[in-house]
Order: structure tokens, then C-alpha cells, then sequence
């Protein structure tokens, strides 16, 4: 008996050569809220966020974003959002799925509550990625706007045991390994590493796209993958954190102000050096 069997190669040449990214995104407090909303818990040491002032996704991560998302542009990927936390809001956390990620995951649980730990995040962020399967290229942000530690990815990279390369301003994928530009002081650095890999990227990448109308229904209807610390097999020792915050406070400022009146501008220079000649400054 004779079978006949049609394949589509070209579907299948696809499928193998789809790339799966994976970007890295934090829910943080806005940081051009207006310091008088700004409120710390001086019993709890932490940072009541206002209620009236919504969350946004960190900046950085929205570069990632768009870094991903420009890979996709130009060849077949797959781009997956990741995020822990305690609580999401969901408006916010979609923006990157209405910028053009395909599929968003929330690690959430309330053992998250106030994790700062670079290596308790990284290793919640590991096991998240562990579930999710194979991937070529995790893109996170430099650092997120709350703590600027800018130490997660790092960490992360060395749980997963991937290349790093940090403040890309380009990302390009050719032949199973990453191509990455980084903006120096005197000129552009070019690295590459095999995938996978983990790249960060800063704002030097360019700004990040507008969700379109478009995209923002049909974020609208897809729902995001939503996994505890259980369903990704992180416990208690997991995240016993190994820092310590001794103190959190607003900086106070106790200098004065003193304001240089003369006649015209020439006597005001004049008054103004005399007063540092004074102060033994000049």
C-alpha cells in the first residue's frame, strides 16, 4: 500500500525559523507623578502609591518593546511580555500587547509583595521563563524608573547561563547569533553573541511606537497568561531576600537662597563676586 504525503516546506521552513524573544517589563510607579503625591510608610519603609495616579509600564521596558517588536518587523518572531508583581493593573500591563507583542505573562502572587531583590526577581523571572519553554533572545530595559538597581538582567543572564550585552541602540538576528551596536563615548561598539542570549536596551534605541487603534482592541480581547508562585514552582527559600532596606525618605534640602540685586547687570556681577569673594569661594 502506497501513502502520499504533501508537505508544505515553506510553512515548515517558517515555523523553524520563527524566532521566540522574550522582553522584560515592570508595572512601576509614574514617575512624573507630582512630588507632593509622593507618600512613604516610614513604619513599613515602603512607598504608598497613590491611588488617584495610575501605574505605567517602566520606560526602559517599553524600549525593549520596541526593540523586539522591530525584529519582528523585519523577519518571522514571536514576542512574549513577562512581568511579576503582586497586583497588575491590566490596562496598563496590555500596552505592550496594543504596541504589538503577541502574548502577555503575569507572574503574580501575593508572596511578590515588595520583592526589590535583584536575585529574588531573577529567579522568579527564570522560572517563569523555564515554563514558557524554549526561547532565542530575552530583551529587558537598562533598569526600571522605582529603584534603578539595574542588576535584574544581569542576574538573570547568569541563572540562565546566557551571553549579555548590555545598552543596545541596535539589535539584529542573523545566522543563530545577535548582532548588537552600543552607543560609546567616543564612537559605537558592535558585539555579537550566539543565541540565546539577553540584551538590554536604553533609550538610545529610538522612541517606542504608539499602540495603534488597531492594536488596542484587539489587546482589548486577549487576556493575559497568569501564573502563581506555585504553578512556576517557586517557594519560601526562593524568596527569602538578602537585602535589607535600614531606611526610605524623601531628600530635604536646608540650603538658602540668596538673590543678587545690583543696579544694572554689571553691578549685580560686581555684589555677586564680592559675596563669593566672602565666602572664600573666589
Amino acid at each position: 500500500m502506497i501513502y502520499s504525503l504533501e508537505v508544505n516546506f515553506k510553512s515548515l521552513l517558517q515555523i523553524s525559523m520563527s524566532l521566540n524573544i522574550i522582553v522584560l517589563a515592570k508595572q512601576v510607579i509614574d514617575p512624573e507623578m507630582p512630588l507632593s503625591a509622593f507618600q512613604i510608610d516610614q513604619e513599613s519603609r515602603e512607598i504608598i502609591t497613590p491611588s488617584t495616579i495610575p501605574p505605567v509600564v517602566n520606560g526602559f521596558d517599553e524600549n525593549a518593546v520596541e526593540a523586539a517588536l522591530r525584529i519582528k518587523d523585519t523577519q518571522e518572531a514571536n514576542v512574549t511580555v513577562i512581568s511579576m508583581g503582586q497586583h497588575f493593573a491590566l490596562d496598563v500591563m496590555k500596552k505592550p500587547v496594543s504596541m504589538g507583542a503577541d502574548q502577555l505573562v503575569l507572574l503574580q502572587d501575593e508572596s511578590f509583595h515588595n520583592a526589590m531583590d535583584a536575585l529574588v526577581v531573577a529567579k522568579v523571572l527564570s522560572a517563569g521563563i523555564t515554563k514558557l519553554g524554549t526561547f532565542d533572545l530575552i530583551i529587558g530595559g537598562r533598569q526600571a524608573s522605582d529603584w534603578d538597581n539595574a542588576q535584574v538582567p544581569l542576574v538573570l543572564a547568569e541563572i540562565l547561563g546566557l551571553s549579555c550585552i548590555t545598552l543596545a541602540k541596535k539589535i539584529e538576528i542573523k545566522n543563530q547569533a545577535v548582532t548588537v551596536e552600543r552607543q560609546m563615548l567616543d564612537g559605537v561598539e558592535v558585539l555579537e553573541a550566539p543565541l540565546p542570549s539577553l540584551i538590554t536596551v536604553s533609550n538610545e534605541l529610538g522612541q517606542p511606537r504608539y499602540p495603534t487603534l488597531r492594536g488596542i482592541m484587539g489587546a482589548s480581547r486577549k487576556q493575559p497568561t497568569v501564573w502563581s508562585a506555585a504553578e512556576i514552582g517557586i517557594n519560601s527559600n526562593d524568596l527569602r531576600q538578602q537585602i535589607e532596606i535600614v531606611d526610605l525618605y524623601l531628600p530635604t534640602s536646608d540650603k538658602e537662597c540668596e538673590i543678587i540685586e545690583g543696579t544694572d547687570d554689571a553691578d549685580s556681577g560686581r555684589l555677586l563676586a564680592l559675596k563669593l569673594r566672602e565666602a572664600k569661594i573666589i
